[in-house]
């Protein structure tokens, strides 16, 4: 079997060794050669029980792999594309973690939702974000009835924030328990034992600024389906890992609890009923898909359900990355986009 050879920057990052993990537990056919999330920076990784070196961008060819998966600082991606734009066979690029996502080339993909990556080496490809996945093939779900309108509640955990942020709450964690003061470096407020709308106005990246890109990333998934947005409010959990999302919908006609049990079950959601346990961030941790639980009909509202959703949001991230890396690296079928057709608009497809 041939074995193909992609290169991933940042195998260090929670990401990274996300998809690390995948590519040896599926046993895929796929070398993935190693460069550190950083400019310069050697790190020390282990991997099946050895330890090994992960060496800076500037050391692994670009040359050599047909597809690129960025999943490190935005630093070493530019770095990435300048040097696989320049590279006589140029790769396709991954961007994993959004940092190039403004770029007029870069186009959002979901190929789990029927929207594929193009074909075009040209093109920077942004997986979109896990939340905007979920809640598109949840709503993709049900075609008749459909949904007419749908509130959704996100409750983030600081994995999204990295490495750094896992630290962070762990720190806390250990603070608060021994009266220190806290560090907050990462979200600017006390995450550790609370639940917050928003975190310190000095954090680096704000819930707000997340918020606003799965909306942009949902408009994208959902436009082509003909279906609308949910209103949508993400909060701050203090977990490590894992999405759990309380949903309301509201059916433009009457449906029993039955006919949406079974849609989401047609449409790959692993359903639990009231006799087994609800899904979880901690239940399903390690576990690719999402788990629908306590499905509930409104009692003020007719038509109207209640729904639990929970997905670990590293794998189904990584789960995205490696179909989309996939796609781009099988041969050009007749009537897809080679390089020399790359669209010259300004990123509106898609975006």
């Amino acid at each position: 079997m041939i074995r193909a050879r992609w290169l991933l920057i940042g195998g260090e990052t929670l990401l990274g060794q996300e998809i690390r993990q995948l590519v040896e537990e599926r046993k895929l056919p796929i070398d993935l050669v190693l460069a550190s999330a950083g400019p310069q920076e050697r790190v020390l990784t282990a991997s099946e029980g050895e330890l090994g070196v992960i060496p800076p961008l500037d050391d692994v060819s670009v040359e050599e792999a047909p597809v690129l998966i960025l999943a490190g600082a935005a630093e070493t991606h530019r770095e990435a594309r300048r040097l696989a734009l320049a590279a006589r066979r140029p790769p396709a690029l991954i961007d994993a973690t959004g940092a190039l996502e403004n770029l007029a080339e870069a186009r959002v993909c979901a190929p789990v939702l029927d929207l594929p990556p193009l074909g075009c080496a040209s093109q920077v490809h942004v997986p979109a974000h896990p939340l905007a996945v979920a809640l598109a093939r949840l709503l993709a779900a049900f075609q008749e009835p459909r949904v007419a309108r749908s509130v959704v509640t996100v409750f983030e955990p600081v994995s999204e924030r990295g490495r750094a942020g896992l630290d962070e709450l762990h720190q806390q964690t250990v603070s608060l328990l021994n009266l220190k003061a806290l560090p907050k470096e990462i979200f600017d407020a006390q995450v550790a034992f609370n639940l917050l709308p928003r975190y310190g106005q000095d954090a680096p990246l704000a819930l707000a600024a997340v918020e606003r890109r799965i909306d942009q990333h949902l408009a994208s998934l959902l436009g082509p389906l003909g279906l609308g947005r949910p209103s949508l409010r993400l909060l701050h959990a203090p977990v490590f890992h894992g999405y759990a999302l309380n949903v309301w919908l509201e059916f433009n006609s009457p449906v029993a609890a039955d006919d949406v049990a079974r849609a989401l079950a047609a449409a790959a959601f692993d359903v639990r009923g009231p006799d087994q346990e609800p899904g979880s961030n901690t239940a399903t941790a390690g576990e690719s898909g999402i788990t629908a639980s306590d499905l509930a009909p409104d009692r003020a509202a007719a038509h109207a359900f209640w729904l639990w959703l929970a997905f670990d949001n590293l794998r189904a991230h990584a789960d995205n990355v490696l179909l989309t890396a996939a796609l781009l690296s099988r041969p050009l079928s007749k009537g897809e986009v080679s390089k020399g057709d790359a669209p010259k608009g300004k990123g509106e497809a898609r975006k």
